[in-house]
């Protein structure tokens, strides 16, 4: 829902403005996909808070697995030593699973000095939005979720990791390394390490991502299908003996093969009636335009009825996979000799 995103970037925005400020609340939660950025924020909370030296006396950790009730109350009673502030973190403790009035009480009553914050790390964050531990979390703290960057700031954020490595990249390539290899910035950090030290010269070029990037398994299945759209079927069966080499489960790989030839079919649909990619995004919940793009692309080079018939053939041996005892190998390398042909 609009209104929900809404305090979601508000929330975050609110964090970001008390670390600048240096006004940091008394309560926190955090959530969210996107735990690099999650823990750099935690990281600075604990530089802009703990600035008397004795971190250990003043920063203290509880997980969900060792939490009682009676040890938050100790930390958070716990007084500061030579610092203003304390920061207590609790991770993956589910806040609704307990005694929520007792909860309500102790949190709605929260010294100046202390600094607490619920990360949901392992666990899903499920409020329960009647209850009036919920209504207090609303009202006295700040729920922040750390979903997944949208496409330009992502690219932004690339750009600035890799010139902390002393490289350049062009926004279309970056958009690229996105695709390949997803759009969490905790899997693309090691990502960029491993192109920036194997990068030459100061430009990352593709040439630097393909070489050392481990792509995705959307992306690898992409550019199976891409090999088919340029009648190169030599390099298609080449890709899928790589997946089926790395052990990937050839029922996954034909499932996500599958989606692929949906979206395929779905993209030749769209231009067999003049719509455009932002109606191929809002289709299948895509946040980039440059798999859409990669897409209507793809699509040019296909028939309406060679895909409609790619995705019937697809889901009839998914359906055979799951009801005989045929070879899952022999068949998908059956499927792609069909698509190779059409």
């Amino acid at each position: 829902m609009a209104w929900k995103k809404k305090a979601e970037d508000s929330a975050y925005r609110e964090l970001k403005s008390d670390l600048e400020k240096g006004t940091l609340g008394n309560l926190y939660l955090f959530y969210g996909e996107e735990t690099y950025l999650r823990d750099y924020y935690l990281n600075r909370m604990k530089e802009t808070l703990l600035t008397g030296g004795l971190d250990d006396f003043n920063h203290h950790s509880l997980s969900g697995k060792d939490f009682t009730f009676s040890r938050l109350q100790e930390l958070i009673e716990a007084m500061p030593m030579m610092s203003e502030r304390t920061f207590v973190v609790v991770t993956d403790y589910d806040i609704y699973k307990g005694n929520r009035e007792a909860m309500s009480d102790l949190l709605s009553d929260l010294p100046d000095y202390i600094c607490l914050v619920f990360v949901y790390d392992v666990i899903e964050y499920k409020p329960d939005g009647r209850s009036k531990l919920a209504k207090l979390l609303q009202e006295q703290g700040k729920l922040v979720n750390f979903a997944r960057q949208e496409q330009g700031d992502l690219t932004d954020w690339i750009a600035r990791r890799f010139r902390a490595l002393g490289h350049d990249i062009s926004t279309e390539d970056a958009r690229y390394l996105i695709f390949l290899c997803g759009d969490l910035m905790t899997g693309l950090i090691s990502e960029i390490g491993k192109i920036g030290a194997y990068a030459r010269e100061k430009r990352v070029t593709r040439q630097d991502i393909d070489a050392v990037a481990t792509p995705q398994l959307d992306a690898v299945v992409f550019q199976l299908t891409d090999a088919i759209a340029a009648g190169n079927f030599d390099k298609a069966f080449s890709v899928l003996g790589d997946l089926l080499h790395m052990q990937e489960s050839p029922i996954m790989l034909l499932s996500v093969l599958g989606r692929q030839l949906r979206q395929l079919y779905s993209a030749r649909l769209a231009l067999e009636q003049g719509k455009n990619t932002k109606w191929l995004m809002e289709l299948w919940g895509m946040r980039s335009a440059y798999p859409a793009e990669k897409l209507m692309q793809s699509a040019r080079r296909f028939s309406l009825t060679w895909c409609r018939q790619a995705v019937i053939r697809c889901e009839t041996i998914d359906l055979s996979l799951k009801s005989t005892g045929i070879d899952p190998q022999e068949a998908l390398s059956g499927l792609l000799l069909e698509l190779s042909y059409q």
